[in-house]
């Protein structure tokens, strides 16, 4: 019996796919989120609420990811509820597509400008959700969306994706520029975070071995 000195070759790729879908109802609402982490950017937002449709376009388009997010609640009230609970099923769509988090990067940073405006963005998917978040905009309202529900859509992203999210404004005096930037920074930050780690694929980024 012959034997070998070649070392034997084996496979430690993340070849499953890391798509999620996931639809939560309440009695405020009814979301829905579809999406593919290794996508091309498409992005289909319908959410009843324009400016956040933008943002969500924004994660796509400069993340990758593909996207589509359906929407109803009482935005007859105001949008606070739509817009956190598509937040909370957003980080759950994350949670799911991700799963154990084998072979990711996991950390991302990004700094984004957009004219005057300069945001930094650094996260981790690290298991423990945590946010803290330097905004200062300077309107209440961009269009007829409110300025503070950006904070809670980043609170709720990050409590159910079980991410880490720092938020910091180095620049910026226009509302709107300040909100897309950030949400640019957000999206290509996650971008580096989730993509795969060649030297590391198959094993989870963590010295305790769990995330």
């Amino acid at each position: 019996m012959q034997t070998s000195d070649r070392p034997v070759q084996t496979d430690n790729s993340v070849s499953r796919s890391r798509t999620a879908s996931v639809s939560r109802t309440t009695g405020e609402t009814d979301v829905l989120v579809e999406l593919n982490i290794d996508g091309t950017g498409k992005c289909h937002a319908d959410t009843g609420i324009p400016f956040l449709d933008h943002m969500l376009n924004q994660i796509s388009s400069h993340g990758l990811l593909d996207l589509k997010v359906k929407a109803t609640g009482d935005i007859e009230i105001d949008d606070h509820h739509t817009n956190e609970d598509v937040g909370i099923t957003l980080g759950m769509a994350l949670a799911k597509a991700l799963g154990d988090r084998k072979g990711i990067v996991r950390f991302g940073h990004f700094v984004a400008p957009l004219d005057e405006s300069l945001i930094q963005v650094a996260l981790d998917f690290s298991g423990r959700p945590h946010l803290s978040y330097g905004l200062e905009i300077p309107t209440q309202r961009v269009g007829t969306y409110d300025t503070q529900l950006v904070r809670e859509f980043f609170v709720a992203v990050v409590n159910h994706s079980q991410m880490t999210l720092h938020v910091r404004q180095l620049d910026g005096i226009n509302s709107h520029h300040i909100i897309e930037a950030t949400f640019k920074a957000f999206a290509r930050a996650m971008r580096m975070a989730t993509e795969i780690d060649p030297r590391r694929a198959g094993n989870i980024p963590s010295s305790k071995g769990v995330l």
